[in-house]
């Protein structure tokens, strides 16, 4: 790595020293509090997957750098040079971390560790070190995003196809079952690709009345997972924009954890409320708009708790709540809630497949599993549910990974 090529990663380095990350990094007291909070050390025990572990990576670039120590005297303290052996160091402490913040939990500074690691990640994007696979995603979807106007029509064609799937789960559905383009709905419905995420929340919508429309763009944002600040705004104002244009009135994201975080989270104040959609059933079952028959599902079931929107969003007993409308037959897991063990698939690793690692890094997510003794998980995340399935089969846990919403879709009765 040449002189210049080092200045400009110290320079972007620079820009992301705010105050509360020069806290972050100047703060750690090494009290080991957060080491047995990642799954990924409790499955696969060595210090460099602890949050402290992968934190001191870009620790020690920033005292090269930034501290005077490490200007004046850099043999005497442990500093990294920025060289490809740093890089590589960068790369395996961002794209170990999920990004779940269990560690955070813990902390009793309140370090974010996924803040942390968002500086791994500029610096790996400044370098041309990210994985070429979430970049190459990034700019799929921006495209695709680019090219809607001339695809309108035959997604519009493509969405009456699916009119009977809707009508399997709930025959009272509207002409059409899937609104499309619909200007002043209380709600847009922001889904990802494929007719798993679009049909069994259809027809829960359309059970409730709900005045809906479906987005023209999927949900979930590769640009988060890259760690681009620029390209996952790109992907998010798609839907910002559609929002503002139709005049909805709330934004549902559909089960995809990172999608609803940084839509809820990250993108300012707007004129409309986001909600994750298991907040939307709810709502829909406390307001007595739906009604379920428990009678459909008799096997055991648990949950778990996707990152990103159980401790990361504070959504943690609605989904508990919708379970328990839905059968007689739940069970929680221990921990659960904030405390509950990461499935190991997100911060992009579903996405880039790493199936060996995310087998062996969420070894404890397995054992948790299978210690309720249950038939079924389910899950509001998309992301989580891939990554359930793939532990699922590899341990031979025997269970039917569900998504939240097909669970209540099945369930659906007329109200008396």
């Amino acid at each position: 790595m040449d002189y210049q090529a080092k200045q400009d990663l110290k320079a972007l380095f620079e820009t992301r020293l705010n105050g509360v990350m020069r806290m972050y990094l100047d703060t750690c007291a090494r009290c080991g509090l957060c080491v047995e909070s990642c799954h990924v050390y409790a499955s696969m025990p060595e210090l460099r997957y602890t949050a402290v572990g992968r934190a001191e990576v870009v620790r020690k670039i920033f005292k090269r750098y930034f501290k005077l120590e490490g200007k004046l005297a850099p043999w005497l303290g442990e500093v990294l040079e920025f060289n490809d052996g740093t890089m590589e160091k960068l790369n395996e402490a961002a794209f170990s971390c999920t990004g779940c913040r269990r560690c955070m939990v813990h902390c009793p500074f309140g370090i974010d560790t996924q803040q942390v690691m968002a500086i791994a990640k500029a610096l790996l994007i400044g370098a041309d070190r990210e994985p070429k696979i979430l970049s190459m995603l990034a700019a799929m979807s921006i495209a695709k995003g680019e090219g809607m106007n001339m695809t309108r029509a035959s997604y519009a064609e493509a969405l009456a196809n699916l009119d009977q799937e809707v009508r399997a789960f709930w025959p009272a559905s509207p002409v059409p079952a899937i609104p499309y383009e619909k200007a002043s709905a209380d709600v847009l419905y922001v889904p990802l690709a494929g007719s798993h995420s679009i049909v069994p929340a259809a027809a829960i919508m359309n059970a409730a009345g709900e005045n809906w429309t479906l987005s023209s763009f999927e949900a979930v944002n590769f640009g988060t997972f890259l760690g681009d600040a620029k390209r996952a705004s790109a992907i998010s104002e798609r839907i910002i924009d559609e929002a503002l244009r139709l005049g909805v009135k709330e934004v549902a994201v559909v089960e995809c954890g990172t999608a609803f975080r940084v839509l809820r989270h990250m993108i300012g104040e707007q004129p409309f409320k986001v909600s994750a959609f298991v907040e939307l059933i709810d709502r829909y079952l406390a307001q007595g708009r739906i009604k379920v028959d428990k009678s459909m599902h008799k096997q055991l079931t648990t949950y778990h708790d996707p990152c990103q929107i159980a401790h990361n969003s504070g959504v943690m007993e609605q989904p508990m709540r919708v379970l328990r409308a839905v059968t007689d037959y739940f069970t929680e897991m221990t921990p659960n809630r904030e405390e509950n063990w990461c499935c190991g698939g997100g911060g992009g690793l579903v996405a880039m497949g790493e199936l060996e690692f995310r087998m062996k890094s969420s070894r404890v997510k397995a054992e948790q599993l299978r210690a309720t003794g249950a038939r079924v998980v389910a899950t509001a995340c998309e992301n989580c549910h891939s990554q359930l399935s793939d532990l699922n089969e590899h341990y031979g846990l025997g269970m039917r990974v569900e998504f939240l919403s097909h669970l209540v879709a099945r369930a659906l009765v007329k109200p008396a």
